[in-house]
């Protein structure tokens, strides 16, 4: 064999050698490249911000989704790695997928893989009227309003709860939603909370209260949610209206007679007000007011139906939240004297 041949096999060898070497370096540097893409925080930069994938969409069409936001600036083929990586080509669900800082590219494939989309809060308040509940429905971020256009009567004819007044009838606690979603489905949940909250309340309640249905403990529990936000005071306040209602007195509460002025309440209450005759009025008509007054929570609820026993029939506010109790109506009006008219002893 001649030396010129040598030579140029070893020049052949030689430069096979170095297009492997820069092959082998040029994988290394993309494997470097791409475990840096597939870890690295995409660019959220504040909390809040989502991407909302359209049904059918693919993964071509959501990554120029994402350059377009601004979140990632990578090559779409590093996206086509990490979903062939994850084994997601083609698994990735529609909906709306929370953005959130620290979070990576595989963060965010992986949640779409599993359809972990962005979940939204509604809470009810205890002590909302329905007219709030439905003004704060209004407002609800990413909430299809399907009802809002309905008055009382219809809503709740699309809620399957014909001929039903709704004041009262919504569960006060916090439902998770999704974009999509709309107002009539937490009313819905809500509904139904409150129904199934109710039956199974009512039926370990006190045997001996004067309730004859589970409604008229609605009506009862929403004066006493009304009536003071302290835990310790619920069943106190229940037990002095249960205890009115069986000697067949008035029940003379502040919030019926506010509820039953409606839009005309101010914010202050008068004597002439006391005195004007509503069907909410307790204070000239006996029994419990014909509705609920608010929407109760579920506090409220077991105190209507566990009233603390005692003898007290009256109270009056402190002007601090809490109430001072009385059983006689001579220690209800020096209470009044020095709580509401500062004549203290």
């Amino acid at each position: 064999m001649s030396r010129r041949k040598t030579k140029g096999r070893a020049f052949a060898r030689g430069l096979v050698l170095l297009l492997l070497v820069a092959i082998a370096g040029a994988l290394a540097y993309g494997w470097r490249e791409f475990a840096r893409f597939s870890a690295a925080p995409l660019s959220v930069q504040e909390q809040g911000q989502s991407i909302d994938v359209g049904r059918g969409s693919s993964l071509k069409e959501i990554v120029a989704q994402l350059r377009t936001q601004g979140i990632t600036a990578e090559h779409p083929l590093y996206w086509r790695l990490l979903a062939e990586q994850l084994r997601v080509t083609g698994r990735l669900h529609a909906g709306e997928y929370a953005l959130v800082p620290g979070m990576t590219p595989r963060d965010l494939l992986t949640n779409m893989a599993a359809g972990r989309v962005l979940q939204r809060n509604f809470t009810i308040v205890d002590g909302w009227n329905f007219r709030e509940l439905r003004q704060a429905l209004a407002k609800a971020d990413k909430l299809r309003q399907d009802g809002a256009a309905l008055d009382d009567t219809q809503l709740m004819d699309k809620l399957g709860a014909a001929g039903e007044m709704p004041e009262g009838r919504f569960l006060p606690e916090t439902y998770a939603y999704v974009k999509g979603d709309s107002d009539l489905d937490i009313l819905k949940r809500a509904h139904a909370a409150m129904g199934k909250t109710l039956d199974a309340l009512w039926a370990q309640r006190d045997k001996d209260i004067p309730l004859a249905t589970p409604y008229e403990a609605l009506i009862l529990a929403s004066i006493v949610e009304k009536e003071t936000g302290r835990a310790d005071e619920r069943p106190r306040i229940a037990g002095v209206f249960v205890r009115r209602l069986r000697t067949h007195m008035l029940l003379q509460t502040d919030p019926t007679v506010i509820y039953g002025m409606g839009e005309s309440y101010a914010g202050n209450i008068h004597r002439s007000d006391l005195t004007t005759d509503t069907p909410y009025n307790t204070y000239t008509r006996p029994g419990l007011p014909p509705t609920p007054i608010a929407l109760p929570g579920k506090p409220a609820l077991e105190a209507a139906l566990h009233p603390a026993a005692g003898s007290e029939l009256y109270f009056v506010a402190r002007g601090d939240g809490s109430h001072v109790f009385s059983s006689t109506l001579d220690e209800h009006n020096r209470n009044v004297a020095c709580y509401q008219l500062k004549r203290c002893p």
